[in-house]
């Protein structure tokens, strides 16, 4: 037998980034839309060991939504041509944080951890873009899938309260090793014996209930009532559920807060009708969150104690005085901030009269003296976005945020109650969560685009207009920051 005469075997199959496909789920224009379906079902995890650590939290969609971006690169001028501001906000940041890099110090590890966290953000706005204008992915596949990845981690959190109940070691044991900060182990220094699901603590249930969830259910009204009806009952069920397996106390207060933003949005409170059923909804709300400090013993302690009455309470309290402080003793990174990854800089400037202040009200300083110079630059936290941006980007970088989404929303003649209550909702969220690259700015900015119009309803003038301005602010800023400085010099 000769060797011409042997068949040739197959060629291996071959994976190709181009051409339509279907799975059983999902339509995909082409194989790397997959990447942007897994960052929809990895949503709700952020707190595994698999994720990048950012401060108090490792999420994994963040990444995938950049890397769906990056192989997609062809459609990045389409969406800079609408979102030009976005696009140059990070660069803004880091002309901010120039100054405080001179000045004060530069912490690559950490400053690079802040800034690509904002990078994140703008990658979930970029992604999101790409896949549903321009290469146009059914969003009742996205919706769907949202929900699928939503009831597995509501499901992952009711076996781990079932092993906090039943004391089942193997359970609690697997968690222990996959969370990064375990809550479900009885013996947890976090505060074990509570389902985390497969978010970073137990008070991230909130943000991705009524930052992620709640405004798609809102954005389905107009399209389809049966994905209204489903996104209801699973924010429903996983509020309710978080609660009665004892989750934590900011679910409460967020589900109470999340429920007059509701009632307030829903109501038509020009007809006597609705208004009267409003009011009374909004009067149960009340007597709802009078019976939670009543039966909750922490809401209780903290009724009856203030910041004392409960330790997670006061510890958010203080871990924001000490940069705050910070800032206060140096008065030069008021506007401009320490710049990125200098909180811990804030923190040990600003420990001595943090202690101050609290001992001045009669309150204990032990632990938060402690823990303002046991932090180093890759270990601190303050767990508020506000107190984080304002600390490393100033006033000027907050007020610059705060601005650019309220022009954006202005521009568009979007105010309505629905964008009102949106608003303020994602603003209330933030006040414990300093995740930069959570996703409920991103989204709030690129439903409004979608909904009332990718360019401003006075023309493509006025946001050509904020991007000139802001490239003017730039170049001052970095007119400013070249000029020889005899006063300061760089920290070792």
């Amino acid at each position: 037998m000769s060797y011409s005469s042997i068949p040739t075997p197959p060629a291996p199959p071959t994976f190709e980034w181009s051409g339509p496909a279907r799975t059983h789920l999902v339509t995909l224009t082409d194989r790397g839309d997959l990447l942007f379906f897994l960052a929809l079902l990895t949503l709700p995890v952020d707190g595994t060991v698999i994720g990048l650590y950012a401060p108090f939290w490792t999420p994994i969609s963040p990444w995938l939504f950049l890397l769906y971006a990056l192989v997609n690169w062809r459609e990045l001028p389409n969406v800079y041509r609408h979102f030009r501001v976005w696009f140059l906000f990070p660069a803004a940041l880091i002309v901010l944080s120039s100054l405080g890099w001179a000045t004060v110090a530069f912490h690559p590890v950490a400053a690079v951890t802040s800034w690509t966290a904002v990078v994140g953000a703008l990658a979930c706005l970029v992604a999101v873009d790409i896949a549903v204008r321009l290469k146009g992915l059914r969003w009742q596949d996205m919706i769907r899938t949202i929900i699928i990845a939503y009831w597995f981690a509501f499901a992952v959190g009711v076996l781990q309260w079932i092993g906090v109940v039943a004391h089942l070691g193997s359970v609690q044991g697997y968690f222990g090793h996959l969370m990064a900060r375990p809550y479900s182990s009885p013996d947890s220094k976090w505060g074990g014996g509570r389902p985390q699901f497969l978010f970073a603590e137990p008070s991230y249930i909130g943000m991705h209930l009524f930052g992620v969830l709640l405004p798609l259910m809102w954005l389905m009204r107009t399209r389809d009532r049966i994905y209204v009806k489903r996104l209801r009952d699973l924010i429903v069920a996983f509020a309710a559920g978080s609660v009665l397996m004892g989750a934590g106390v900011r679910i409460i207060l967020d589900s109470l807060v999340a429920l007059i933003i509701v009632i307030v949005e829903r109501t038509r409170w020009r007809k006597p009708e609705s208004r009267n059923r409003g009011i009374v909804a909004l009067i149960v709300t009340g007597i709802a969150g009078v019976l939670s400090i009543a039966l909750n013993s922490r809401l209780n302690s903290i009724a009856e104690n203030g910041m004392m009455g409960d330790g997670s309470f006061f510890a958010r309290i203080w871990q924001s005085l000490g940069p705050l402080c910070g800032m206060i003793e140096r008065p030069s990174t008021i506007l401009t901030g320490y710049g990125a990854g200098n909180i811990d800089d804030a923190t040990h400037t600003g420990a001595d009269m943090a202690r101050s202040t609290l001992e001045s009200l009669h309150l204990d300083a032990t632990n938060a003296y402690g823990w303002y110079r046991s932090m180093t630059p890759d270990t601190i936290w303050t767990m508020s976005a506000y107190t984080s941006f304002l600390v490393e980007y100033g006033l000027v970088g907050l007020v610059l945020l705060i601005a650019l989404v309220a022009h954006h929303i202005g521009a568009r003649r979007a105010w309505n109650k629905t964008v009102v209550c949106w608003f303020a909702l994602v603003a209330y969220l933030y006040i414990q969560f300093e995740g930069y690259a959570f996703y409920a700015i991103p989204l709030l900015v690129w439903a409004v685009s979608m909904e009332y119009g990718l360019e401003p309803k006075d023309g493509a003038s006025d946001d050509l207009a904020v991007v000139a301005t802001l490239r003017r602010f730039l170049d001052r800023m970095m007119t400013r920051q070249t000029r020889p400085n005899t006063t300061n010099a760089v920290k070792p």
